[in-house]
């Protein structure tokens, strides 16, 4: 019957004067620097492939340089995504190769199907905000600022330069 239907409601006029409320993503505090007890000495960080590259054009040894960067021990950790890139370029990034299998290299493995480094890096610093990555590639940058709390690491006039590093951990960014 048409009395025992219920009535839809009404829909409000929306004032336009009334503040609007709006979700802001909250950021754990172990972004902050102070908090976060993972980012620190000896500092890990993810290579990219170009990052290796780069580092060969620009004559730059890079553990030495790293330390250089940073003052302090650094432990430079590569997954086997990028390994696996590194190695499919072939003979032109030989030198690239022999300094990626370097014993100082951590090696990290991956438990995902396919070899595509960028989204390996991105998707492990999402996981673990223990890592800097050190890369050249504009668009993996672009990628990783969305994250934060990660630290990149990059070369510019042929020595290396971070962005992002514990002074402005928990800022908002505009």
């Amino acid at each position: 019957n048409e009395k025992d239907r219920a009535k839809a409601p009404a829909k409000k006029k929306e004032d336009p004067s009334a503040i609007k409320e709006r979700e802001v993503p909250q950021h754990p505090s172990c972004l902050f620097f102070q908090y976060n007890t993972q980012l620190g000495p000896p500092y890990h960080i993810l290579v990219d492939t170009n990052f290796i590259n780069f580092s060969i054009k620009a004559k730059l040894d890079l553990v030495q340089s790293m330390m250089d960067c940073l003052y302090a021990k650094c432990i430079p950790c590569i997954t086997d995504c990028v390994m696996a890139e590194i190695e499919k370029l072939g003979q032109r990034y030989r030198v690239a190769l022999r300094i990626a299998k370097d014993p100082r290299f951590e090696r990290l493995p991956c438990m995902h199907k396919g070899t595509y480094a960028d989204d390996c890096l991105v998707q492990r610093v999402t996981q673990h905000k223990c890592y800097i990555v050190a890369t050249v590639d504009k668009e993996l940058k672009r990628r990783i600022r969305k994250i934060p709390g990660v630290p990149i690491m990059y070369i510019s006039r042929h020595r290396y330069n971070i962005e992002r590093m514990p002074d402005d951990y928990g800022a908002p960014r505009f």
